[in-house]
């Protein structure tokens, strides 16, 4: 609980001033706007975990293409897997959030200006709406676009069913997904538990697996194959194992 307090008093004013350096700019129009949006979000979620005593190490960040675009899909068990993605992450990328960030005062307006897309899990129309938005981003802007198919976290850490969204996303955009696997988060911070244990967190980037050519009535067959490969990568042995 000492930590979660330590966390907490880091967070709240790193949280104001890094959510202000964001919405002046969008309220100046600065020319600098999109360089904010991009840098901003990576330096605050670092700062957050300095503080909660997490390392982070990365494995095959180069499967990370940073000159074309990507759906990286994670799995997901804590608000630290958001956090870790968020600070590292190679080049550009937007979150495909839920609706309920958006709600949050001021820090939900930053999200949004800078290109973050929110999406309602109980309206079929608004998610189809959502998916629309990404993938007009996809097309234009071409970031990575980071999704958690589980749809919300894990409270054992096991995989839940998928979510068809991201693999639709994909076929329709030709958009590879990469599949992220993210270990010892859980460690740090259980759903539903305001306790953070010190602790290191791996993100795995997996080989991209590349959607030419697939119709879009081959999502189920996409989302199985790339929910196999998270579970392989969740399976295998951290260096730390070793």
């Amino acid at each position: 609980m000492i930590r979660f307090l330590w966390v907490t008093a880091v967070a709240v004013p790193a949280t104001i001033w890094y959510v202000s350096r964001i919405l002046w700019a969008v309220y100046r129009n600065a020319p600098n706007q999109r360089c904010v949006c991009d840098w901003v979000p990576k330096k605050w979620a670092q700062v957050l975990l300095r503080a909660a005593g997490v390392r982070v190490v990365l494995e095959n960040e180069s499967a990370i293409d940073r000159d074309a675009p990507q759906i990286l899909v994670a799995n997901h068990v804590s608000w630290v897997d958001v956090l870790t993605l968020a600070a590292f992450t190679p080049g550009r990328y937007v979150f495909v959030a839920k609706k309920e960030v958006e709600n949050i005062l001021y820090f939900g307006r930053a999200v949004r200006a800078c290109g973050h897309v929110f999406i309602d899990r109980q309206d079929h129309q608004k998610a189809l709406q959502s998916l629309e938005v990404a993938k007009k981003k996809l097309e234009e802007e071409r970031p990575t676009v980071i999704m958690f198919p589980e749809g919300t976290r894990s409270a054992t850490g096991e995989l839940q069913p998928f979510k068809k969204g991201a693999f639709v996303l994909s076929i329709q955009t030709g958009t590879e997904i990469v599949p992220t696997a993210i270990l010892g988060s859980r460690a740090v911070m259980r759903k539903g538990s305001f306790r953070i244990r010190a602790g290191t967190v791996t993100v795995r980037f997996g080989t991209p697996i590349p959607v030419a050519n697939l119709e879009v009535g081959k999502r189920d067959q996409l989302m199985s194959e790339t929910r196999e490969a998270l579970a392989r990568l969740l399976a295998a042995p951290t260096h730390s194992d070793n």
